[in-house]
C-alpha cells in the first residue's frame, strides 16, 4: 500500500515536467515552420515592399513641391510624363533577349516603368491621397507586385524550360550575351569529363550557323582558350542546329605514347592507330576497308611532325601481311625513314628513279585491273591474289607532272594502290586542282597561314574553326578528315604518336616472316625499274628473317612491349637499345651479257669506279659531263657529207664531192629487229632504263632501215609491254627484249 502510494506521487510530479517539455517541443517546431516560411517568403517581398512604399513616397513629394498652383503643377506633370516615356524606352532596349522567357521580362518591366510613372504624373498635378489616385494605387501596385511574385514561382520552379534555365544562368549564356548571339540558344552544355564541354545551338529565324562559325574566335578569346579550341558544327540535317565544342584543356600536351599494333600479320584492311583526338579517344584511319579506298594529303610545314607522322604509318603498315610499302622520298630518305627501311619494299631517293617508277604504274594499274576483273572483284579486297600497295611521295610536285599525277590518282584507287601525298604547301603551283580533287582523304598539320588550310581540308571543316595555324608550335597537333573517320571527328583536333628509332626497328624486324614480297603481275608489270630497284626490303623470303624476327621479339619482351597497348616509356625500359638493324638488301650487280650481244661491256671499269669514294666518283662524273658538253652536236658541220641525214638514201658517189660510200647488204627483218633489240637490252644491262627515238639512230643505221621503220619498232615494243612510252616522246625500258619478263 506504501509502494502504491509513492508510485501515485511520483507520477503526479513527473506530470507537470513532461507538460513543460510538451509545451517547449511545441513552441520550437512552432518556431521552425514560421522561420522556414519567413525565408521562403522574404523573397517575394521586395515587389510588395516597392509598391506599397514608393508611390505614396514619391507622389506626396513631387505634388508638394510642385503642386501648389496649375501652372507648376502642369509643368512638373509634363516634364514627368516626358521622362517616364524615355525610362521605359531605355528599360525596353537594356532588357533585349531571344528567349521567350527574357521577352517576357522585358514586356513586364516596361509595363511596370509606364505604369509607375504615369501614376507619378497624375499624383503630381492631383496628390497621391485622394480618389481616384489612391484607388489607381491599391489596385494597380498590387496587380504589378502579384505579377512580378508570379514569375519569381515560375522561374523557381522544377519543372522549368531547360533552354531558359540554360539561357539564364551558367558560363555559357553569359558569353552568349556577351558576344551579342541575339538569335542563339544554347541548351544542354555538359562536360565530357576529357578536358571538352558540348552544347547544342539553335538559331533563331534570320539566323544561321555560319554566321556562328564566323563569331568563333571571339568565343575562345572570352572563355581563353587557343584558337582552335572552340569548334562549332552544324547539324547535317536541321540547318537552324548545331553543336559548339569547347577545349578547355589540352591532354595531349605531354605527348602520345606510340601504340602498339594489335598483333603481327594482320590484314591491310585492320585500323591504323596513329595517335589521338583531343578528348583522349584513339586517332585512327581505315583507308582500306572504307567504301571508296582515298588517297591522302598530307600537308603541314617544317617542323609541323610530317615525318613522325610517316614514321607510325610505315611500321603499322610494315607489320602486315599482303602489303608492299612505296616510298619516294628525294630529300630526307634514309634520315627520316632509314631504321625501318627493312620494311619498305622500294626506298627512292633518286629523282630519275622515281620519274621512272612514276611512268611505270599506269601498265601496272593496267595488269593489276586485268587481274581483279579475271576474280571477280569491283575493287582489291583481302581475298585477291594482289598485294595491297602504299606509294607515299615526300613533295611528289617535284618528280611529276600533274597530269601524270592525275592519271594515277584517278585510276589506282580500284586496284589497291593507295597513293599519299605530303607537301608544305598545296597551292596550284606545287598540285593541280584535279589531282587535289582526286586526295579525299587529308591530314593537315600546323600551318603559317590560315587561309593555307582550304587547300587541303574541306571547306565545312574550316568553316567550324579547325584551322591548324599554329605553324610549327605544336608539331604533331592536327586534323584528319575521310580515310574511313567518323565525319563527327573531322573537326576534333588530334596529335599524331611519338615514336622511338629503337622500338620502330625491332617490330619492322619482327615482322618480317610475316610480309609478303610484291605479287607477281605487278612485280612483272614494273619490270626493270622495279627489277633493278637500288633498294629492296625484306620479307618472308629473305634467308634470314626468321633469325632476326626472333632476336627482335626477345627484345620487344625484355623492354616490357606488349602488342595492342601503348609502347613502354624508354626511360622504363629493362634493357638497353636494340642493336642496329643489318642494312636491307641492295640490288644485285647486272647480268653478264648475253652470248653475240654487239654490246658487250667491261666489267672491270666498272669494278674500279666502285672501289673509288664517292667524292671521287662525283669529280668524274662532273669532268665527263663537262668534256661530253663542250663537244658540238655536230662535230663537223662543213663536212662534205654533212647534209646527208638518216632518211636520206645513201647513193654509192656522190656527184657533188665524188666521195663513195661502202655499199652493205640490205638485212632481213628479224635481223633488224634483233640489232635494235640488242642495242636496248645493252642499255638494260648497263642500268641505263630511259632513252629517246634519236639515241637508236645509229642502230637504225647498222640495220639499215629509216625513221618510220623504226617509229614503227617502238610502237610494237610498247604494245608489247617490253617500253613503256610517256607523254614527252621518251621512253621508259621495262624488260630487255632479249630476256624473259
Amino acid at each position: 500500500m506504501g509502494k502504491k502510494s509513492e508510485s501515485a506521487a511520483a507520477d503526479a510530479a513527473a506530470a507537470p515536467a513532461a507538460g513543460s517539455e510538451l509545451a517547449a517541443a511545441g513552441k520550437s517546431a512552432l518556431r521552425a515552420i514560421g522561420s522556414h516560411a519567413l525565408s521562403k517568403t522574404i523573397p517575394y517581398t521586395p515587389p510588395w515592399i516597392a509598391a506599397g512604399v514608393l508611390p505614396p513616397l514619391t507622389g506626396w513629394a513631387t505634388n508638394s513641391m510642385w503642386g501648389d498652383t496649375p501652372l507648376t503643377a502642369g509643368l512638373a506633370s509634363a516634364s514627368i510624363a516626358i521622362g517616364g516615356a524615355a525610362l521605359s524606352t531605355v528599360v525596353w532596349k537594356s532588357s533585349g533577349g531571344s528567349t521567350k522567357f527574357r521577352k517576357t521580362r522585358r514586356a513586364q518591366a516596361t509595363a511596370t516603368t509606364a505604369a509607375a510613372m504615369g501614376w507619378l504624373t497624375c499624383a503630381t498635378a492631383a496628390g497621391p491621397f485622394g480618389s481616384p489616385v489612391m484607388d489607381l494605387w491599391l489596385i494597380g501596385g498590387a496587380f504589378l507586385a502579384a505579377s512580378w511574385n508570379a514569375r519569381q514561382l515560375m522561374a523557381n520552379s522544377p519543372g522549368a524550360d531547360p533552354e531558359e534555365t540554360v539561357n539564364e544562368g551558367g558560363t555559357l549564356a553569359k558569353l552568349a550575351q556577351a558576344i551579342s548571339w541575339e538569335k542563339v540558344s544554347v541548351k544542354n552544355a555538359e562536360g565530357t569529363g576529357k578536358g571538352t564541354v558540348k552544347a547544342e545551338l539553335e538559331v533563331a529565324p534570320g539566323g544561321t550557323i555560319a554566321a556562328v562559325q564566323s563569331t568563333a574566335p571571339a568565343v575562345a578569346a572570352a572563355l581563353q582558350v587557343p584558337p582552335s579550341g572552340v569548334i562549332v558544327t552544324p547539324d547535317p540535317e536541321n540547318a537552324s542546329r548545331g553543336t559548339i565544342s569547347v577545349r578547355v584543356a589540352d591532354l595531349l600536351k605531354a605527348g602520345v605514347p606510340f601504340q602498339m599494333p594489335d598483333a603481327l600479320g594482320l590484314m591491310p584492311t585492320h585500323p591504323i592507330v596513329l595517335g589521338r583526338y583531343a578528348d583522349g579517344e584513339q586517332w585512327w584511319i581505315d583507308p582500306f576497308s572504307a567504301r571508296i579506298l582515298q588517297h591522302v594529303l598530307v600537308m603541314g610545314v617544317t617542323g609541323a611532325g610530317k615525318s613522325e607522322l610517316l614514321r607510325t604509318l610505315l611500321t603499322h603498315l610494315a607489320t602486315r601481311r599482303k602489303m608492299s610499302i612505296f616510298l619516294i622520298d628525294l630529300s630526307k630518305g634514309e634520315q627520316t625513314v632509314g631504321h625501318i627501311s627493312r620494311g619498305i619494299d622500294y626506298l627512292v631517293q633518286d629523282p630519275k628513279e622515281a620519274k621512272r617508277l612514276l611512268k611505270c604504274l599506269p601498265a601496272a594499274i593496267k595488269a593489276r585491273g586485268d587481274v581483279l576483273a579475271s576474280e571477280g572483284l569491283d575493287q582489291w579486297t583481302p581475298e585477291s591474289s594482289l598485294n595491297a600497295v602504299v606509294l607515299w611521295a615526300e613533295e611528289a610536285a617535284d618528280i611529276a607532272e600533274f597530269d601524270e599525277l592525275d592519271r594515277i590518282a584517278r585510276a589506282a584507287r580500284s586496284v589497291g594502290i593507295w597513293l599519299g601525298i605530303s607537301l608544305q604547301r598545296a597551292t596550284w603551283t606545287n598540285l593541280s586542282t584535279d589531282v587535289r580533287a582526286n586526295l579525299q582523304g587529308a591530314i593537315c598539320m600546323g600551318v603559317d597561314d590560315a587561309g593555307d588550310a582550304g587547300f587541303c581540308l574541306p571547306d565545312r571543316v574550316v568553316e567550324a574553326g579547325a584551322v591548324p595555324d599554329w605553324g610549327s608550335d605544336r608539331p604533331g597537333y592536327g586534323y584528319a578528315t575521310g580515310m574511313g573517320i567518323p565525319q563527327e571527328r573531322w573537326t576534333t583536333e588530334a596529335r599524331s604518336s611519338l615514336t622511338n628509332r629503337s622500338l620502330l626497328a625491332a617490330l619492322v624486324d619482327a615482322a618480317s616472316p610475316y610480309r609478303d614480297p610484291l605479287d607477281e603481275t605487278t612485280a612483272a608489270a614494273l619490270g626493270q625499274t622495279y627489277a633493278q630497284r637500288a633498294h629492296r626490303g625484306t620479307n618472308r623470303t629473305t634467308p634470314d628473317a626468321a633469325e632476326t624476327a626472333e632476336r627482335a621479339m626477345q627484345w620487344l619482351a625484355s623492354i616490357g612491349a606488349d602488342f595492342g597497348s601503348p609502347a613502354p616509356d624508354p626511360a622504363d625500359w629493362a634493357a638497353p637499345p636494340a642493336p642496329a638493324t643489318v642494312p636491307p638488301a641492295r640490288a644485285t650487280a647486272p647480268p653478264a651479257p648475253a652470248p653475240g650481244s654487239p654490246h658487250p661491256f667491261e666489267d672491270d671499269e666498272d669494278d674500279e669506279m666502285d672501289d673509288l669514294p664517292e667524292a671521287a666518283q662525283m669529280e668524274i662524273e662532273g669532268a665527263y659531263e663537262e668534256v661530253l658538253g663542250a663537244i658540238p652536236a655536230d662535230p663537223e658541220p662543213d663536212a662534205p657529207y654533212a647534209h646527208l641525214g638518216l632518211d636520206d638514201d645513201v647513193p654509192a658517189t656522190d656527184d657533188d664531192t665524188g666521195m663513195e660510200f661502202e655499199q652493205t647488204e640490205p638485212v632481213s627483218t628479224e635481223e633488224a629487229r634483233h640489232i635494235i633489240c640488242a642495242e636496248l637490252d645493252g642499255w638494260v644491262r648497263r642500268g641505263r632504263l630511259e632513252f629517246s627515238p634519236a639515241d637508236l639512230g645509229p642502230a637504225t643505221v647498222a640495220a639499215g632501215r629509216k625513221r618510220p621503220w623504226l617509229q614503227g619498232e617502238l610502237k610494237r615494243l610498247t604494245e608489247d609491254g617490253i617500253l613503256q612510252r610517256d607523254g614527252h616522246g621518251s621512253y621508259v625500258i621495262l624488260h630487255s627484249p632479249l630476256q624473259p619478263a
